[in-house]
């Protein structure tokens, strides 16, 4: 799976980015290698966040797949 991401200079120095993708994820880093690093540690804690429990009736379940 691709995601695009914006990636900023911050105003005190290094980089911050965020995933418009995924409402509210972003992260920073001071350098470009700890920003890729930061980026895929904050995505996956976004994806990772489970859903509330659902009303479900006995003829549906919940998957989870990877993509």
């Amino acid at each position: 799976m691709k995601i695009k991401v914006i990636v900023h200079e911050a105003e005190e120095g290094g980089y911050w980015a965020e995933v418009p993708a995924i409402p509210g994820c972003a992260t920073e880093g001071d350098t470009w290698d700890e920003l890729l690093a930061n980026l895929y540690e904050a995505i996956e804690g976004c994806l990772s966040i489970d859903a509330p429990q659902l009303s479900l009736d006995e003829k549906s379940k919940v998957m989870e797949i990877a993509i």
